[in-house]
């Protein structure tokens, strides 16, 4: 059977998707504009940082790592003098909820992920994780389509709190982890754009990468570059098991299995490769070891 780190891994790719509707749907940008937040990323910094709370722009910089201050500045913290923190939670819900009612109009099947998944979302561990901790904090929804997805939100933020520890113990995080990114499975012009960095920020960010041996003069991947990605995937999937310690092997395969509907209903909204570097969904009825997942970027 497989590891309970791979496994970790293999779930990632069916919650992933379901919380990332929030950020690639029309119904998710049209909430946002209907609160006074038309521009992207205002809606996506205010919208993922509203469980914090009115937040300024450098935590959100430290927690979400890789995104240019300039960015990030430019949302927070005006955003909250249009729509307050309780006002994006619910367009955040709003959006997601109509997406998922969209893509996946089975409600019954909805249901039965949203039962599976809330009690493992519950045991997140949140010590030094901000935003799964936020995301916690928040109040269960009845609908189950909300419930599902806010529970997907809150495994996903673990994780994602837990891949941003890994990368600053390895001394890789924010900018230097897209240069190396880019030289493995991530398109390099179109991550500067999206991420908000200059030409010089990111040739600075190049060139510091040469010097340590991660990269070699034409900017390709070195064995000690793969090396180094690796093992920050190594560490965030060990930090990702806490929420699955208490189900077997055969209940992990069940909660699998009442996610893939959604999770391949919703595939439909995104490109792959995509920016956010999410593999295509785990089968476990075709694959229960998850031996097609890949364990690191690129793989």
């Amino acid at each position: 059977m497989a590891t309970r780190e791979h496994l970790a891994r293999a779930l990632w790719t069916l919650f992933e998707p379901i919380h990332a509707v929030t950020y690639f749907s029309a119904e998710a940008r049209d909430a946002f504009a209907a609160i006074g937040l038309p521009r992207y990323w205002d809606g996506y910094f205010a919208g993922r940082s509203a469980p914090l709370g009115a937040v300024s722009g450098a935590p959100v910089i430290a927690m979400f790592s890789g995104f240019a201050p300039l960015l990030v500045n430019r949302a927070l913290p005006s955003a909250w003098s249009v729509a307050s923190p309780e006002r994006l939670i619910e367009a955040r819900y709003a959006g997601a909820e109509a997406t998922l009612r969209k893509l996946m109009p089975d409600e019954d099947v909805v249901a039965r992920a949203a039962i599976a998944l809330a009690p493992v979302a519950a045991r997140v561990d949140t010590i030094g994780r901000p935003l799964s901790a936020a995301n916690a904090a928040l109040s269960p929804s009845d609908d189950p389509y909300r419930l599902l997805w806010q529970s997907a939100a809150t495994l996903r933020e673990h994780r994602g709190d837990g891949h941003v520890i890994a990368l600053v113990s390895l001394d890789i995080a924010g900018l230097t982890t897209l240069v190396l990114r880019a030289a493995v499975d991530l398109d390099a012009t179109s991550m500067q754009k999206a991420r908000g960095w200059t030409d010089d920020e990111w040739a600075a960010a190049t060139n510091s990468q040469i010097e340590r041996g991660f990269l070699d003069a034409e900017r390709r991947i070195t064995p000690e570059g793969t090396a180094v990605l690796d093992r920050a995937e190594q560490l965030t999937n060990q930090l990702a098991t806490g929420p699955w310690e208490h189900l077997s092997d055969a209940e992990l395969l069940v909660v699998a299995r009442t996610l893939v509907p959604v999770a391949t209903a919703v595939g439909e909204l995104f490109p792959y490769p995509n920016p956010i570097g999410m593999p295509v969904p785990w089968n476990p009825d075709a694959d229960p070891e998850a031996k097609g997942i890949p364990e690191t970027p690129g793989a």
